[in-house]
């Protein structure tokens, strides 16, 4: 018998196994898959070309998590570079904005290249977040979502509440046109800004509600918080550090070992089946899978109905297609975009739409139509960490904006083949010899990651960040703050709860956290 079981070995469930192992729980993790991680992998798709299946930045952590997981203690890869956002079009007048890690070279390339404008409303921009920052409190380490009321009591200022009531109303097109109005001069910093807000929703930029997602995207820990991180041999060698923490703890982890069943009895945790028939017991089980999928498919009836169809409800329409390529050399970028050609600007390209045509493709996907000319992130992460592929080619990659999802299934590789095909035009327009140098690829949709990554649906978020899916009303560890879970001994710590998705590790934690408080 254990005492605590964790169901799920992405990077919430390692870091909730790693706490309750050291605190002297005996403590086993099962997950379904050939290889921890989750979304925060490293994965061989190709033979000897390895690429970062979802995830491929650490965040900034609260203080509190990196001391107790030892993250500072992991090898990064230096970058001069973090990302660079450019429309795409071929125009001379499309300079790429460059976001240098170092603030002085920063703020003089926004001053000369783009404007001194810029630069203020982007500090405007900064500003504006920190109230929301704190009402979402997506970075506070055991402590429970805030009411909507207190989300407002946050702020100390009119215009920190005018900034709360913002996030939770407003679209993201609305603050952008405050903040960084001018559409035809600077479109790729007001595209990059937008596909951020964007990213993790089922909305447009100009769509009440998507500054959620700005808002949500924009926050760190606090104000001294360093920037997003490279690990050297990519995302996967955060995975093999909480391997490694659970290991020296005495902890067990089973791969390749689903669960099919959260067992209970007399309205308590007693356990788990896995698909194998085995019955294990143990007292606690955190489940760091989807929250409906915890509750509504391991569960089941034995679980209050309000929870099962609080759950049910919860909106998951992801809708983008990610794609990952071996390449036969470096692609060479032409002109106005020479500057791509040196590898140090190669780790993160955007090739944004302007906010109105991104709000466009939102609605011409609803509508079965694939983006003419898709946003995409794309990047060359074997560029700056050459050990993830083999010497002399590389590994890419490309997420994109939008995938019709709201179509007959019969048009699914269709509409598949059709956006993969697009995203490989668009990018060869940069780097005309792009598509030349393609040895294998492939495109996952959504359906793919729900089947890979059990995200309904295609949500790697387990719940998109649309205002009434976030703050209370995201579950913590035994429920929400109106409605428990009912279930004696069962936690939940996925993306799914508050704190939300992006390698933070705070849901595991909340709900390590929870367990030792009992």
């Amino acid at each position: 018998m254990y005492d605590a079981i964790v169901i799920g070995a992405g990077h919430n469930g390692l870091a909730a196994a790693v706490l309750l192992q050291q605190a002297g729980l005996r403590t086993l993790v099962l997950e379904a898959k050939r290889y921890a991680g989750g979304m925060a992998s490293t994965v061989e798709l190709f033979d000897g070309f390895r690429f970062e299946i979802a995830g491929s930045l650490q965040f900034p952590t609260s203080a509190e998590v990196s001391k107790v997981l030892a993250l500072d203690t992991l090898p990064t890869v230096h970058l001069d570079v973090m990302s660079v956002s450019l429309r795409g079009t071929g125009d001379p007048a499309d300079r790429p904005l460059v976001y240098y890690t170092d603030l002085v070279e920063l703020m003089t390339h926004l001053e000369q290249e783009h404007g001194a404008e810029v630069v203020l409303g982007m500090a405007e921009l900064a500003a504006w977040a920190q109230a929301p920052t704190r009402a979402l409190g997506r970075f506070e380490a055991a402590r429970p979502p805030r009411t909507v009321e207190e989300m407002y009591a946050v702020a100390t200022t009119d215009d920190e509440r005018r900034a709360v009531e913002e996030m939770l109303t407003a679209s993201a097109s609305d603050v952008l046109d405050r903040f960084v109005p001018d559409r035809d001069k600077h479109g790729a910093l007001r595209g990059m800004l937008a596909f951020l807000a964007c990213n993790s929703q089922y909305r447009g930029p100009e769509t009440p509600g998507s500054a959620m997602g700005f808002a949500y995207g924009f926050a760190v820990p606090d104000e001294t918080a360093s920037l997003m991180t490279k690990l050297e041999g990519g995302i996967g060698a955060l995975t093999r550090h909480l391997e490694g923490l659970l290991a020296d703890a005495g902890g067990e982890l089973r791969l390749s070992t689903a669960v099919s069943a959260i067992d209970t009895a007399g309205g308590r945790v007693v356990g788990v089946t896995t698909a194998g028939g085995e019955r294990i017991a143990a007292p606690v089980v955190v489940s760091a899978i989807d929250p409906g999928l915890s509750v509504n498919g391991l569960v089941g009836e034995s679980a209050p109905a309000a929870v099962r169809e609080r759950l049910a409800a919860v909106d998951h329409r992801g809708s983008y297609v990610q794609m990952h390529f071996a390449l036969d050399g470096a692609p060479e970028f032409a002109a106005p975009y020479e500057l791509l050609n040196d590898p140090r600007m190669q780790g993160a390209i955007g090739l944004f739409s302007t906010p109105e045509e991104l709000q466009q493709q939102w609605e011409d996907c609803r509508r079965g139509i694939v983006p003419a000319d898709p946003a995409i992130a794309f990047q060359i992460p074997s560029a700056q960490d050459p050990t993830l592929a083999p010497p002399g080619k590389h590994a890419a990659s490309a997420y994109s904006l939008w995938f019709p999802i709201e179509t007959d299934a019969a048009d699914y590789a269709r509409l598949k083949a059709e956006m993969g095909q697009r995203v490989i035009d668009k990018i060869t327009r940069i780097a005309p010899n792009f598509e030349g140098l393609i040895l294998k690829h492939t495109t996952f949709t959504p359906k793919h990651m729900g089947t890979m990554f059990g995200a309904p649906s295609g949500d790697w978020c387990h719940g998109l960040i649309h205002p009434e899916q976030m703050g209370a009303h995201r579950p913590g560890p035994t429920g929400w703050t109106d409605l428990p879970l009912g279930i004696e001994g069962l936690y939940l710590g996925s993306a799914g709860c508050h704190g939300g998705p992006g390698i933070t590790f705070i849901p595991g934690y909340n709900a390590a956290q929870a367990v030792l408080a009992r």
